[in-house]
């Protein structure tokens, strides 16, 4: 059992870098992005390239990739998604909308990185066993996890105690409330989003390390990151982490007791469940 706990937990970390990203995308900007997995992928591939042929450590290569990421998912907002928002009479639209535009994104970044690496790709780094509490895991791993958690905590305080991140969350709440008060809401919207996408980045990087990817493998990070943003409560960070934790543990715990091609069919199951039984999430209030 103690195996269970302690490879559901970093489990987690890998599940709350992938979801903290598409958490500011929909929860404010709007956007469902369902290129958010390939977009973590891609962060993925540059890191591998960036260790097999430059020699580059890892690590350097997720400070290098998060501002490139940024500076895209801003020009990815600015002109593809930020018309399809003006052009929106109410919020129904404006999600099929952005559905079917990233649902063809995800498809164009799938085509350039077969061009760029046909198949699966993959490398060590730091797969230095570590045993923690009896058990051992890989000491990449265990780092992904720590560096989920400082991510989550800074998320979390940036948006609760700076000026720019209660006009995050203020749009979160009422983009039109928001308007009223003098936020700039279109430049707050771009921000979320630019630092959804380089948040994702960062997540492909670290998980590069202790995961064989391929091109097409993006579509299962973001149906795991939408199931964990809808249990967390969308806009909802401390959600979104405590909802990490609860598919990493049940996923692992399919998997080591039951048999492991049922760890989807489980996270499925929860889906349905809060669907059903608690829409609004862990945290979320029932609307009045």
């Amino acid at each position: 059992m103690l195996d269970i706990v302690i490879s559901g937990l970093l489990l987690s970390g890998t599940y709350a870098l992938v979801a903290l990203g598409l958490n500011l995308q929909y929860g404010v900007s709007r956007i469902m992005n369902l290129a958010n997995g390939e977009m973590l992928v891609l962060g993925a591939l540059a890191a591998f390239w960036m260790f097999t042929v430059g020699k580059l450590n890892p690590y350097l290569t997720m400070v290098l990739a998060a501002p490139l990421a940024f500076a895209g998912n801003w020009l990815i907002y600015r002109f593809l998604l930020r018309p399809l928002v003006s052009r929106s009479k109410n919020q129904g639209q404006l999600e099929v909308d952005s559905i079917l535009a990233t649902f063809g994104m995800s498809f164009i970044l799938i085509g350039i990185m077969i061009s760029i690496e046909g198949g699966f790709f993959a490398y060590k780094y730091l797969s230095i066993p570590i045993e923690v509490l009896g058990t051992k895991a890989s000491l990449s791993r265990i780092v992904a996890f720590a560096v989920a958690c400082c991510i989550g905590l800074a998320l979390y305080l940036w948006l609760n105690r700076s000026r720019t991140g209660m006009a995050v969350r203020a749009v979160a709440v009422s983009p039109q409330s928001a308007l009223l008060v003098g936020i700039d809401v279109p430049k707050i919207s771009a921000l979320a989003f630019a630092l959804g996408g380089a948040i994702t980045a960062v997540g492909g990087v670290l998980i590069s390390t202790f995961i064989t990817l391929d091109a097409s493998i993006g579509v299962i990070f973001t149906m795991k990151a939408l199931i964990i943003v809808i249990m967390g409560g969308v806009g909802d960070t401390r959600g979104v982490l405590i909802a990490a934790v609860i598919l990493g543990l049940v996923e692992t715990t399919v998997a080591t007791l039951i048999d492991p091609g049922l760890t989807l069919a489980a996270a499925y199951l929860i889906f349905l469940g809060i669907l059903l039984f608690r829409p609004q999430g862990l945290f979320g209030r029932k609307p009045t």
